[in-house]
């Protein structure tokens, strides 16, 4: 180890910063959320300088450094772009044992700034020893995925019962058990999710009663389209927790890799008149039983969950039980297929609305307002329609679509394998016969001609 890490205490102690360009505004704002007293020494500044001393952040000291300007620092940051200069910093600094750091040169440095990823008052940093900058930055921002906003949130909550768990619990391991505990369970999700007073309520109860907080929760996560790389933090973070996941199939293998492996997986998927499905009424009482029982659970669904995804009928049961749940949602197909197949949803010129059809009704018939879907500049986006393709078709050049219309079908959209299939409503019967399309695919029509060679 190259460099001991440590966390030093700054607030309201002096700082000083050589050098006034945007290598040291980098520096000072880093500075001022420690809430230092910054001083600035420079011939010139930069406008975001001059702005942070109009507002008393920093105090600026105009002249060049000379080695009187060294004194009584608890921090000192050379960044100038004379090396000279930032040298003759290094030496006296040194000197006179007041921590310094010289922007890129590690080698004139007693300490170097890594990578900070902020949760305050939870702080992580992460240093290449200044070997390797960039690839530390690139460490962060993969932290920064995985590690939600509110810790910080969680750890001020943690710090104000922190002597009251002390008192409940005189064995450590007690302490380290309950603060394990709570800092990963129903508890830390309510902080999350915003529920601050309910989090609370559950760590007075634990303190007063030693009452397990067993009640489950259920989380609907859209899980996207298919591509991994579309799901939100939340929605990563609720997956990789959960106790227990039901998925349908139009989650993908992708999505599926990132849950925790030893969660429990129930596939509940449906197909369109098939005996395998699994009926919507069934899921519904699996939630409420797992959830009841104490389970962390997730019920992930390809898209959305409120678009297509039945996910209003899940909460409703949700809700008569009296289970807390959450909904994460999704990039929605209409949204994802499109943008990676390159075909906008609207267009300033050419698609002024759109519209997210379903080709499967409640009662099993397509029974759709055929006369609001033939109206210029509008996008309409079929979902589920590649069994009922021939159909629209039909019903659109029955209400006044033109039968040489373009239409797209989209097969296993934002994923590798996707493929995007131009067609018009009189030609595309013929491209179905003739190519191999599954599901799930994605249909999208729009009535302007220009819209398709814009």
């Amino acid at each position: 180890m190259e460099h001991l890490p440590i966390f030093i205490n700054l607030k309201q102690k002096p700082a000083l910063v050589v050098g006034g360009g945007d290598i040291a505004l980098r520096k000072i704002n880093l500075l001022i959320k420690a809430q230092a007293k910054v001083n600035c020494l420079s011939p010139l500044f930069c406008e975001e300088i001059k702005n942070l001393s109009i507002g008393g952040e920093v105090n600026l000291i105009e002249k060049s450094f000379d080695e009187e300007d060294i004194k009584d620092y608890s921090i000192i940051i050379a960044a100038t772009d004379d090396s000279s200069v930032n040298a003759l910093i290094s030496k006296l600094a040194h000197s006179q044992r007041i921590p310094v750091n010289v922007v890129d040169s590690p080698e004139l440095s007693s300490f170097i700034m890594p990578s900070i990823v902020d949760r305050s008052p939870v702080i992580i940093a992460v240093s290449s020893a200044g070997k390797a900058p960039v690839l530390a930055r690139i460490i962060r921002a993969k932290l920064e995925t995985v590690i939600p906003s509110a810790y910080g949130l969680l750890a001020e909550i943690a710090g104000e019962y922190r002597q009251k768990v002390k008192n409940r619990f005189s064995n450590i391991k007690d302490r380290r058990a309950f603060w394990e505990s709570a800092f990963s369970g129903v508890i830390a999700e309510k902080v999350f999710s915003g529920r601050i007073n309910e989090a609370k309520g559950d760590i007075e109860e634990q303190l007063e009663n030693s009452v397990e907080i067993d009640l489950g929760e259920v989380y609907l996560v859209g899980a996207g389209p298919g591509d991994p790389d579309l799901l939100t933090f939340k929605a990563l973070r609720l997956i990789q927790q959960a106790d227990v996941v039901l998925y349908d199939r139009l989650v993908s293998k992708g999505v599926m890799e990132l849950v925790r492996r030893d969660s429990e997986l129930i596939y509940v998927g449906k197909k369109g008149g098939s005996d395998e499905s699994t009926r919507q009424e069934d899921i519904n009482e699996q939630l409420v039983k797992l959830a009841k029982s104490g389970k962390r659970v997730c019920r992930l669904k390809g898209g959305d969950p409120f678009i297509f995804g039945r996910g209003g009928e899940e909460i409703e049961s949700l809700s008569e039980h009296g289970i807390p749940f959450q909904v994460v949602p999704g990039i929605t197909a209409a949204s994802g297929c499109s943008s990676y197949a390159g075909i906008p949803l609207t267009h300033r010129d050419y698609s002024q609305s759109c519209r997210f059809v379903t080709a499967h009704l409640k009662n099993g018939t397509t029974n759709l307002p055929w006369e609001e879907f033939v109206i210029d500049q509008q996008t309409i986006v079929f979902y589920m329609a590649l069994s009922g393709a021939n159909y629209i078709c039909e019903k659109l050049i029955e209400h006044g679509m033109s039968k040489d219309m373009p239409i797209a079908i989209i097969e296993k959209g934002t994923m590798p394998e996707q493929k995007v299939y131009i067609s018009s409503l009189t030609k595309l019967p013929d491209l179905l016969a003739k190519e191999n399309i599954h599901a799930p695919t994605l249909m999208i029509q729009n009535s302007s001609r220009e819209w398709w060679n814009w």
